[in-house]
C-alpha cells in the first residue's frame, strides 16, 4: 500500500471550506503536482511523513513535546473531516501558522534533532551500503519542507495538506 502527504500553498481566500471542495481542489493539484512543485507551491512526502513528524516532535525543546510549532509541519492545523469518515482528513494551516512553521523549520538545529531521534528513525535503513542514507533522506525532507514553507510565508499563503492512501 502506498501513502503520501501532499502539501499545496494557496491564497487564504481560495481555500475550500468543505470536504468535497477540498477533495476536488487537492485532486486537481495532484494532477499538476510536478508543475506546481517546480513553481514552489506544492510539496510531498511519500510514506515517511509520520517519521518526519517524529523527527520534529521527539525530545522537542528538551522534553516539551507539547510545543505546537513542533507539530505544525506535518499533522498540525485545522482538520477537515470527511462527512462519512471513510477518508483521512485534510489539514489546513492559516498564513499565521505557515509563518510559525517556517520559523520553526528555519531555527530547528537539524543535527541536534537527528542526535535525539536518528537512531530510531534509521532502523529501516540498517544494512544499506550508505551508512548515512537515513540522515540524508531526512535532511532532504527537512530542507524541502523548509523551502516550501518559507516560499508560502513570503507569498502570504495558507497551506492545505492531504493524506492519500
Amino acid at each position: 500500500m502506498s501513502f503520501y502527504m501532499r502539501l499545496r500553498a494557496t491564497a487564504s481566500n481560495e481555500v475550500p471550506e468543505d470536504f468535497s471542495s477540498l477533495l476536488d481542489f487537492m485532486s486537481t493539484a495532484w494532477e499538476a503536482h510536478q508543475e506546481e512543485h517546480t513553481a514552489g507551491i506544492a510539496d510531498s512526502i511519500d510514506k515517511d511523513f509520520g517519521h518526519v513528524h517524529e523527527l520534529y516532535t521527539t525530545g522537542a525543546d528538551h522534553g516539551d513535546t507539547t510545543n505546537p510549532a513542533n507539530t505544525l509541519p506535518i499533522f498540525g492545523g485545522r482538520h477537515m473531516h470527511s462527512p462519512t469518515e471513510d477518508q483521512p482528513p485534510f489539514v489546513i494551516l492559516t498564513p499565521a501558522e505557515v509563518r510559525r512553521t517556517a520559523l520553526f523549520l528555519r531555527s530547528l538545529p537539524f543535527d541536534e534533532r537527528w542526535q535525539i531521534a536518528g537512531t530510531k528513525l534509521s532502523k529501516p535503513y540498517i544494512g544499506w551500503e550508505d551508512k548515512n542514507a537515513a540522515r540524508s533522506i531526512f535532511l532532504g525532507y527537512h530542507n524541502d519542507l523548509r523551502t516550501f514553507y518559507e516560499r508560502a510565508t513570503r507569498a502570504g499563503h495558507a497551506v492545505i495538506k492531504a493524506f492519500w492512501y
